[in-house]
């Protein structure tokens, strides 16, 4: 069987485990067995519903206090369901959330664990999964021969299938610790669409000369709908809050689309977006290196061309 862990956050299933849903059950008809899914607390979408990514069973822990995430407290947790189902394979999006705890599960469950797949496993001779290394400038392939198999999926990296049918949900009862870490409060940004969901991402760097300037940022983001992020000189300036920073020391995004204006393309940025699906580079210098990782680039004044595109989106869209 194989096992796949549905995230959510504040009871509803994030998108990334739709993606991860459908790939887990590619996996499961390949090694010709069923695929279920593990959720742990309180969730308000309807996961009978998630049968359609092709799930048979969710299994559900309903417990409060797994409500916030705690990722030894949820590894825990996740270890008991899949010796109880008898996991052979257990699935992650390769997430925060997912980080945290797939390496701790393949510790407590003995398991080979490949961070970051990006493919479907090879299984006509053994396990074998492909993903990226050296900041996604190359592939690497790792079998794994321990009886239980651990991936988590590069996110953006595998289609969302959807086909028919309802997954039967049944509540598990698992032993739950407290947590060690005690929340006190959640202070959440509101009105943005978070970076680690969105499927368009505007992105400045220092080529904006300066935080009064981030208007055109966030002008062109309300037009497309996008999240806003930055590079990280932007973020140590305080220009921008450290959350909207991407890059080897920040976030790891994968949207459908990118557009970096004003920034360079240093390799420790690129190694943050390099797995978007679409790159777009607006920069006046021709030969910043970011252009040579981009689909398209304008050479251009960023005051002078990002006016002129958000015009043109907002024209299309029919925006005032």
């Amino acid at each position: 069987m194989v096992l796949i862990f549905i995230d959510q956050a504040d009871g509803h299933v994030k998108k990334a485990s739709f993606e991860v849903l459908s790939y887990g059950a590619k996996v499961a008809e390949l090694l010709g067995t069923t695929a279920e899914g593990v959720v742990l607390g309180a969730v308000q979408s309807d996961l009978a519903a998630l049968g359609k990514y092709g799930v048979k069973k969710i299994h559900q822990v309903a417990n409060e206090a797994l409500n916030h995430f705690d990722a030894q407290v949820f590894t825990k947790v996740i270890a008991q369901v899949a010796q109880a189902a008898q996991a052979q394979v257990v699935i992650f999006s390769n997430n925060v959330d997912g980080k945290a705890i797939a390496p701790r599960l393949a510790a407590r469950l003995k398991a080979g664990l490949v961070p970051g797949a990006v493919a479907l496993p090879e299984t006509t001779n053994g396990f074998t999964v492909k993903k990226n290394v050296f900041s996604g400038k190359a592939f690497a392939n790792y079998t794994i021969k321990s009886a239980v198999k651990i991936i988590s999926l590069n996110p953006n990296s595998y289609p969302v299938t959807e086909g028919t049918g309802t997954a039967e949900v049944t509540p598990f009862s698992a032993t739950v610790d407290a947590p060690k870490v005690k929340i006190k409060a959640v202070n959440k940004a509101t009105g943005e669409v978070p970076l680690s969901e969105a499927e368009v991402v505007v992105s400045g760097g220092r080529g904006l000369k300066g935080p009064d300037n981030w208007n055109l940022i966030t002008d062109l983001a309300h037009a497309l709908g996008a999240a806003t992020a930055c590079s990280r000189p932007v973020a140590d300036e305080h220009w921008r809050p450290h959350h909207e920073h991407v890059g080897q020391t920040g976030l790891t995004i994968a949207p459908n689309l990118y557009i970096a204006v004003g920034i360079s393309g240093a390799i420790q940025h690129l190694a943050g977006v390099n797995r978007s699906k679409v790159i777009v580079v607006i920069n006046k210098d021709p030969e910043a290196p970011f252009f040579k990782a981009a689909d398209y680039g304008i050479v251009g004044d960023a005051f002078d061309v990002v006016p002129k595109i958000t015009e043109a989106v907002k024209k299309l869209k029919g925006i005032a």
